[in-house]
Formats: C-alpha cells, sequence, structure tokens
C-alpha cells in the first residue's frame, strides 16, 4: 500500500472557509464518484487548524492536506488515467492554488508511538 499525501493551499483571492466549502461539497464528492476512485482505497480531507480571528496567530501556509491511499504506485498512476480525471483537474484549478500544491507518494509508515 502507498499513501498520497498532498499539502493544498487555497486560489488567491478566496477565504479559508470558501476553500472548505469547496473542497467538502464539490471536490469531496467529484472524487468519491469518479471513476478514477476505484483506485483509491481511500480519501482523507484534513482541514488545517486554524486561527479564530481574534487570537494574534499568523495564518497558516496551508490550507488542508489530502492523504489517499493505494494498492500500488502502479495503481496511484493508473487513476489518472480515467476518462474522469482531467474534470477533476479542473475543479482543483477552481479552488486551489495549483503552483502551491506539494505532494508526495509514501510508502507504509514505521509507527513510532501509537498510544490510541
Amino acid at each position: 500500500m502507498i499513501r498520497l499525501i498532498t499539502l493544498l493551499k487555497r486560489k488567491p483571492g478566496t477565504t479559508h472557509e470558501q476553500f472548505l466549502r469547496h473542497w467538502f461539497d464539490v471536490h469531496g464528492p467529484l472524487i468519491a464518484t469518479s471513476s478514477a476512485a476505484k483506485y483509491a482505497l481511500r480519501y482523507e480531507q484534513h482541514p488545517t487548524a486554524w486561527p479564530s480571528a481574534d487570537s494574534g496567530e499568523i495564518e497558516p501556509d496551508w490550507d488542508g492536506v489530502t492523504i489517499q491511499e493505494f494498492e500500488s504506485v502502479r495503481s496511484f498512476w493508473a487513476h489518472t488515467t480515467e476518462p474522469d480525471f482531467p474534470a477533476m483537474q479542473v475543479d482543483i484549478a477552481r479552488f486551489l492554488d495549483t503552483s502551491a500544491l506539494q505532494w508526495t507518494l509514501t510508502e507504509v509508515p514505521t509507527v513510532v508511538i501509537d498510544r490510541r
């Protein structure tokens, strides 16, 4: 199993709340109903912990993180060849700063601490 971990930054000119609304209400369902989804074992949306407006804390660099699991690197690349994958890319350009996307494929982690 491999994981795709992607750092997400909202499109300039949009708020964090607008980003979240599109990510949860539009993009997530688009991913879930796509033909490319047959390759994904899991898709998680992790919004960044955002400071309250009056906290004086610095705004985070990233708005969220996705973690997607696939059987293999081959499965990951296969999902990009599905006919509706370009529609997902068009949607990504609607709400994300595509020049700031950072992603990596990782193997199964080594767990150092697990107190769950």
